[in-house]
């Protein structure tokens, strides 16, 4: 009886240790969830979003509705230019004429459709020397365009095509009012790779390059640019033009980080003027900077007398410039982006720190008057009428109409360039340039003049 009694027992724990171990190892756990409700006190706010109305692109990283408002506004710009060889050893044995050789270059670029009826802004370098424009919408439809006018200086430049229909087109943006931070969109054609669109942030604004002295104002992204993007579109978060594509920093011809844009109020300003004149007004306030100023803002170093612009500024030498209207001004790149989306006899209010006070100062702007200067030979010269060269009975020449020296004796005002290296010379900008060229690689120049009694001379200058 004791004997079963021991089995039985024996049973049961042998029982109990196998159940445990199921439960232990082999059974999930089972896990009770409860909600709880908490209550929660409401407030009322009288906040309110200062982005009213923003979509959820500008919101967020989606860049869709950007992307699909902008790619089919931004065109495909191939230029056909013909160019002429010569080969003069063909010349020298068969004769003048021989030994030419007419060729086509083609280049593309990118450009962007500003208005329903066809005009499109893109860079000067992409149409430069075109005898042929032909533009390619994302549809695949391709027309011919015209050149309404460019402006080499800030590489921009218009062009127009015309069908029986309205293109669709990117609206401007204020480009002052971006941010650096803010996500932006490339959208161009590089490599030939139509409608790519690629993202990324402003890293900085007013950007001045080395080597690009006429530009300084650049809006600078990391918004991946290559060969091709020129005259492409920068797009903010809503779709609208806040930049023109146009140049990249690079060792290697492709892009390694950074691009660089016209801002939108230069592009259109110019764009304006283009349409209005025919040529781009460039206004000025009529000083000259400290260059070596370093600290916030922009130092006066002169006050011009102002052939335009008879209102005295009120600006004086010393002054500091720290905004223009609303706009700070921390560096000179600043100032000129400024001045340039603007037109003469525009009134801008111009803030000031003179003596530790801010002053704000209503200043009439002033047209630019075009001067070319050799600086090496410190002479100004001026073209010259073909009343005037034919008057002195030469066939062409520049003026020289002020020097370094004018106030010493045997000084050379007014007398007549003629040759420079036994090249004649026709054009003051191109002369000035031409001098400055051998000046500064140290070339032996010599200038043959019409001095101030009709009479040649030569002057050798090493």
């Amino acid at each position: 009886m004791k004997k079963a009694f021991g089995f039985l027992a024996m049973a049961i724990l042998g029982g109990a240790i196998t159940l445990g171990g199921y439960k232990l190892l082999l059974e999930e756990p089972m896990t009770l969830e409860r909600t709880i409700k908490i209550p929660s006190n409401i407030v009322q706010t009288n906040y309110s979003s200062t982005i009213k109305g923003a979509s959820a692109a500008e919101m967020t990283t989606d860049f869709t509705v950007a992307a699909e408002n902008t790619i089919h506004a931004v065109v495909h710009v191939k230029n056909t230019a013909v160019k002429t060889k010569v080969n003069p050893w063909a010349e020298k044995y068969y004769g003048r004429g021989q030994g030419t050789k007419k060729y086509e270059q083609v280049g593309t670029g990118s450009g962007v459709i500003i208005s329903a009826d066809g005009y499109i802004v893109t860079n000067n370098h992409v149409i430069d020397g075109a005898s042929e424009l032909e533009i390619t919408l994302n549809n695949k439809k391709k027309y011919k365009a015209v050149l309404v006018g460019s402006d080499a200086a800030n590489d921009i430049a218009l062009l127009k095509i015309e069908a029986n229909t309205n293109f669709p087109y990117v609206p401007f943006a204020n480009s002052d009012n971006i941010k650096i931070g803010e996500w932006v969109l490339a959208v161009g054609n590089p490599y030939n790779l139509t409608s790519t669109v690629t993202a990324g942030i402003v890293s900085a604004k007013g950007r001045d390059l080395e080597g690009n002295r006429n530009i300084e104002s650049f809006i600078q992204t990391d918004a991946a640019v290559n060969p091709g993007n020129s005259g492409g579109a920068l797009v903010n978060g809503r779709g609208e033009l806040i930049g023109i594509n146009t140049a990249i920093s690079s060792k290697t011809g492709s892009f390694i980080g950074y691009s660089f844009a016209v801002p939108s109020n230069i592009a259109k300003k110019i764009i304006d003027d283009i349409l209005e004149f025919g040529a781009v007004q460039q206004a000025i306030l009529g000083i000259t900077v400290d260059l070596s100023y370093k600290d916030q803002g922009v130092k006066v170093s002169n006050v011009l007398e102002q052939i335009e612009n008879k209102v005295k500024s009120g600006l004086k030498e010393g002054d500091i410039i720290k905004r223009i209207n609303n706009i700070k001004i921390s560096k000179f790149s600043e100032l000129k982006g400024q001045l340039t989306a603007k037109r003469p006899n525009e009134v801008v209010d111009v803030t000031v720190e003179r003596n530790g006070e801010l002053i704000i100062k209503k200043v009439k702007l002033s047209k630019f008057i075009e001067r070319h200067i050799a600086s090496v030979f410190q002479w100004e010269l001026k073209n010259i009428s073909r009343k005037r060269i034919k008057k002195l009975n030469i066939s062409n020449g520049v003026q020289i109409i002020r020097t370094g020296k004018d106030s010493k004796e045997n000084n050379l005002k007014n007398y007549i360039i003629i040759k420079v290296n036994d090249k004649a010379v026709t054009d003051a900008k191109e002369t000035a340039k031409l001098l400055d060229q051998l000046g500064e690689r140290g070339f032996r120049i010599a200038v043959e003049m019409i001095n101030l009694k009709g009479e040649k001379e030569l002057y050798t200058y090493r």
